[in-house]
């Protein structure tokens, strides 16, 4: 592998791109692994609700600071081996939550561990996004949509592994353990293939350690914290901000607003959410094709069209079948958003981490936010009205499109 201004021979962004989808995986396949083991997990340190809630706010307090670390973790080590770091510090906290939960039963040592699982994955977020963008600029297509289906591939393979592991009885200790070794191999395999890039920190190949021109990371931190002020990134982060609430609402709160505002049983609850994620993985897609004949301004446009008119269709179905179509619309408008999103915030090479890390935050913070704040008013006025505010933020999306749109592509994978 080479330098940023060398070119790369086909064979090489090939491996690269398929790099870049083995870490969207194993990064799905972390995730799901844990969420699918949490009643094991809860049942072995006998915690109330309320006491798995503030476990797995752990995991979110340590997503959001390994977001805001990305930036320096990667320009103090370069790609290569930030990412392998990231992916072995949630291996290590997957490790220790499984045997929280399996030996010690020990409530502090899984939030540590769960901790150590949101940072490893929070930082490995912004740097995978970073080389899906590199790599979809050098082959002149559009992949990121992609990548997140295969991220959210990983996510079912961890939950059908998670499932036959609670099946046969396996503890919840070997379950992670394995999965937290599959992983870091996994990673470490596929790290090889990304190329060494200057601007990243990384070395170039051939160039011995103590003589390769390396920019200062000081100054280069310095640079980062500076794209907060870039007014283009703040619009990307409002429509990543609308999409991300809209996809992560759904999850929280779609089946118990089939439930409780439209009076479904439990199951028609569970298969609506169903379609809704059917939704999600077929925009994501189809959706590159689609970006690269109409370009990203229309298209986030159309998703904010269509989520604001299945949102409304949710919230005021008379019928079964139009709260389907409504989710249906719903689930493709929320689709594109975020990796759009994480595309736009990398255009500029110059500072590709910094701006994806600060598009991420703002997105996280959706994920975070949007559950009390829609649980608050749902509580007032029913959770059916409160998903209003998911209608104005997909609206506001849609109106901040433009600040996504693409620069001149370089298309060198000839």
């Amino acid at each position: 592998m080479t330098d940023d201004d060398a070119a790369r021979t086909k064979h090489e962004l090939t491996r690269w791109r398929n790099a870049v989808f083995v870490l969207f995986f194993v990064s799905g396949l972390g995730l799901a692994s844990w969420v699918s083991r949490i009643p094991t997990v809860r049942d072995g340190l006998q915690l109330r609700t309320d006491e798995v809630g503030l476990l797995i706010f752990g995991l979110s307090a340590g997503s959001v600071i390994g977001l805001v670390a990305a930036t320096w973790l990667l320009a103090f080590f370069g790609a290569r081996r930030a990412m392998v770091l990231a992916v072995t510090i949630s291996a290590l906290g997957l490790v220790t939550v499984g045997a929280a939960a399996s030996l010690w039963g020990s409530f502090p040592l899984a939030f540590a561990g769960l901790a150590l699982v949101g940072f490893g994955m929070g930082s490995l977020d912004v740097m995978m996004n970073v080389e899906g963008a590199a790599v979809e600029r050098e082959l002149g297509v559009t992949l990121m949509p992609l990548l997140h289906a295969c991220f959210s591939l990983g996510t079912v393979a961890g939950a059908l592994l998670g499932a036959t592991a609670a099946t046969i009885g396996l503890a919840v200790g070997w379950h992670l353990g394995l999965i937290a070794a599959l992983s870091l191999v996994a990673a470490a395999a596929a790290a090889r293939f990304v190329p060494r890039r200057s601007s990243l920190g990384d070395t170039p190949e051939g160039a011995a350690q103590n003589t390769a021109p390396r920019p200062n990371w000081r100054e280069r931190m310095r640079t980062n914290l500076a794209v907060w002020r870039d007014p283009s990134i703040l619009l990307i982060g409002v429509i990543v901000l609308g999409m991300t609430f809209a996809e992560g609402s759904a999850s929280d709160w779609l089946a118990l607003a089939v439930v409780d505002g439209h009076g479904q049983s439990d199951a028609t609850g569970a298969l609506v959410f169903g379609v809704f994620v059917s939704a999600m993985t077929v925009g994501r897609v189809l959706g590159g094709p689609v970006l690269d004949r109409f370009g990203r301004v229309p298209v986030l446009r159309t998703c904010s069209i269509l989520g604001v008119a299945g949102l409304l269709l949710v919230i005021l179905a008379p019928a079964t079948w139009l709260l389907v179509v409504g989710t249906v619309l719903w689930g493709l408008g929320a689709s594109l958003g975020f990796p759009v999103g994480m595309s736009a915030a990398a255009d500029d090479t110059r500072n590709a981490a910094a701006r994806v890390s600060a598009v991420a935050m703002i997105g996280y913070f959706a994920f975070l936010v949007g559950p009390p704040v829609l649980g608050l008013i749902g509580e007032h006025w029913g959770i059916l009205n409160a998903l209003y505010v998911i209608v104005l933020l997909m609206a506001l999306a849609g109106l901040a499109a433009p600040a996504a749109r693409e620069r001149a592509k370089a298309n060198r994978a000839g």
